[in-house]
């Protein structure tokens, strides 16, 4: 889990996917919908009609909207169909409220693979940041010929002791600066928001306890597609040990 907002005026090119991350005034035309897949109603925010799919998978507790902002509405809608997904239990797919088995990155990107073939996108390229960077790992693994390529920043294929360390000390809420925390109450509202992270906390306890803290290591050597790997050197919950992982065994990683 990254604890930093990406926010560049870089332009990043890999296997043809152009992302310049910018903040722009206008408003995009954008469709926003749902769709039931895996038994679930999973909305999405679509912008761009380009013949370059794009899906968003946001981190911890967020959705397309409270993550992918300049995104949304900075990528070329000429270039590119951008896909912005809230997971189940996050942003506007609801119900059900959010639910935390310690297989449900492995389930975010099920969903996220049915709700592309859903939406008829047999190729595209994945964004995914924080936990949307794990399950975005997981989703290309799982399925080579469908991504053409994968952008993942924030994002730790394991949860190490010190990771758990990290992860208490923003335990409470109270702690947290109105920056970081306001994103979340304006979606959800207080209670829902407290219940959600009280249960994100206790699943990477399981993920340490239960897989020693295995996320999705397995999946690295399984990634085929071009990665790009954006490194956030203050990242206060992503330690350098984890971006280097990722490099070291994700083949055609830069």
């Amino acid at each position: 889990m990254g604890y930093s907002r990406l926010y560049c005026e870089q332009t990043w090119q890999i296997s043809g996917l152009s992302i310049r991350n910018i903040s722009t005034s206008f408003v995009r035309q954008s469709v926003s919908s749902k769709e039931h897949v895996n038994g679930v109603d999973i909305h999405y925010e679509k912008t761009g009609e380009g013949q370059h799919p794009i899906l968003l998978l946001p981190g911890a507790l967020g959705c397309g909207r409270t993550d992918f902002e300049h995104q949304i509405k900075g990528l070329s809608t000429n270039k590119y169909t951008i896909i912005a997904m809230d997971p189940r239990g996050c942003g506007e797919s609801r119900p059900p409220d959010r639910d935390w088995p310690v297989n449900f990155l492995q389930r975010d990107a099920e969903d996220a693979a049915a709700l592309m073939k859903a939406l008829s996108y047999p190729r595209y390229s994945v964004l995914g940041w924080s936990d949307g960077a794990n399950s975005s790992m997981i989703l290309a693994a799982a399925n080579p010929g469908n991504i053409i390529s994968l952008v993942i920043w924030g994002g730790n294929s394991y949860v190490s002791e010190h990771d758990m360390q990290l992860y208490k000390a923003i335990e409470n809420l109270d702690n947290w600066s109105p920056r970081m925390k306001q994103p979340f109450v304006d979606v959800y509202g207080e209670d829902y928001f407290k219940k959600m992270w009280a249960g994100w906390q206790e699943v990477q306890q399981e993920i340490f306890n239960k897989r020693n803290g295995d996320i999705c290591i397995g999946s690295l050597p399984n990634i085929k597609c071009s990665t790009l790997l954006v490194n956030g050197v203050k990242d206060a919950l992503v330690p350098q040990d984890q971006p280097l992982f990722l490099q070291k065994h994700i083949v055609n990683c830069r």
